[in-house]
């Protein structure tokens, strides 16, 4: 409900009152920053069984990693330090804290003043580091974070303009790497840079697959290189996917699972969906099927495994093994779709398969005892206040008392699955 008394006060009033406000808001964050920075001090993360403290802060604020990250490292260089024996040292960023504690200084500011400082000359003169502080920290009492950093970058070029450039990046080794990302669209984009050994491999695999097709009543090969060498990729992934060694995930070779409803198989209807999410229409499930390296998993109405593969497999081994079969393993990937911890969104090939009830306590190895879980959140499972349950077939997740008092039940809703 809007505030009544607005409109009768003039804009100028306005202003005035939203400056003020904001004010105590950047003094309340710096408040806030000395109390992350006494956490980070104690070692509260160890303490609740967490390994970092902006895991910690994701949890209780429900902030995004980068932010948690910001956070703590503001803290830590606002903030003193108390040495072993006792002695209080001063704040890296001592006229920063300062200003921040005034309410001047928004966290942007604070991290832009933070870029400016890291910039200066390893073996400059603490007494010249804090003269420029002090000028970057005037400059950003009038003017916003991004004109603080140009201002920043122009100062400390004119103060050490002669002196050798000892935080330029240093120019990258040689070596193979590739980006791949996922459009919104489900496309795949990829770059890649290789040594010369392995781009020559990788030409020579390539080249046959990529040769134009001979000439039809329809003429030549209308492909452009570009096109002929995209379609000799998908090609040469269909080999990989065929090939006696693969590389392994969970104790298996790599594979995709295609899971689809017992309902829309025996209809022909509906879609199925990879173990990394993608929707596959029902035209198109019958070939993929038959493809090696793709394994069909038909699902029952309450989401229970009713086949695994081709064949059945069994999906309690019992007290014989503490280790996940790969049958069972491909049975969590149909239910999970991915780690089951609520909010994480990690794919099947990064997880664990984790015992609810372990299995030096007694508990079997089977599907209704097992749960997939990421490296970090299996961790977290077993160090942390944190618990899972198996709660009608489905694993349900109960937060420690101090991040909910009422420890209410959590499900991970971003799998398909779910």
């Amino acid at each position: 409900m809007s505030d009544p008394r607005l409109p009768l006060l003039s804009t100028g009033e306005l202003l005035r009152s939203i400056v003020g406000k904001v004010a105590e808001i950047r003094a309340r964050e710096y408040s806030v920053m000395q109390e992350i920075a006494e956490l980070n001090r104690r070692g509260a993360a160890a303490e609740l069984g967490y390994k970092t403290l902006p895991q910690v802060l994701r949890h209780a604020l429900r902030w995004d990693p980068a932010t948690a990250r910001r956070w703590v490292e503001q803290a830590v260089l606002l903030s003193s330090e108390i040495t072993p024996t006792g002695s209080e040292v001063a704040a890296r960023l001592a006229v920063t804290a300062a200003a921040a504690a005034e309410g001047t200084l928004s966290i942007e500011h604070v991290a832009a003043v933070a870029e400016v400082m890291k910039t200066l000359p390893a073996e400059a003169e603490p007494r010249l580091a804090a003269q420029v502080e002090a000028q970057v920290v005037d400059y950003a009492r009038e003017h916003a974070p991004a004109e603080v950093r140009a201002r920043g970058t122009t100062l400390t070029y004119a103060l050490f303009q002669n002196d050798p450039e000892p935080r330029d990046p240093e120019p990258e080794p040689a070596g193979n790497r590739l980006t791949l990302r996922q459009s919104k669209t489900g496309d795949w984009k990829l770059a890649a840079t290789m040594d010369a050994v392995t781009g020559a491999k990788f030409a020579t695999l390539l080249d046959p697959l990529a040769k134009p097709r001979p000439s039809t009543a329809e003429g030549p090969d209308p492909r452009s290189r570009d096109e002929r060498q995209g379609d000799a990729l998908a090609e040469l992934i269909d080999l990989m996917l065929r090939a006696d060694q693969l590389p392994e995930h969970g104790g298996e070779p790599v594979t995709l699972t295609l899971t689809m409803a017992y309902e829309d198989l025996a209809a022909q209807t509906g879609h199925a969906v990879l173990d990394n999410g993608e929707r596959i229409p029902v035209e198109e499930v019958r070939q993929l099927a038959c493809s090696a390296g793709i394994i069909p998993m038909v699902m029952g109405s309450r989401s229970q495994p009713l086949d695994v593969g081709r064949r059945s497999q069994p999906l309690d081994v019992g007290r014989r093994s503490p280790l996940f079969t790969a049958g069972i393993r491909r049975a969590l990937v149909a239910r999970d779709h991915g780690c089951a911890f609520p909010g994480c969104s990690r794919p099947p090939k990064h997880c664990d398969a984790h015992h609810v009830h372990h299995w030096a306590d007694g508990g079997d190895t089977r599907i209704d005892n097992g749960v997939l879980l990421c490296r970090h959140h299996h961790t977290l499972i077993h160090r942390s206040g944190w618990e899972v349950k198996m709660e009608q077939g489905v694993p349900v997740f109960y937060p420690p008392a101090w991040l909910d008092p009422l420890r209410k039940p959590r499900r991970n809703l971003l799998h398909t699955a779910a």
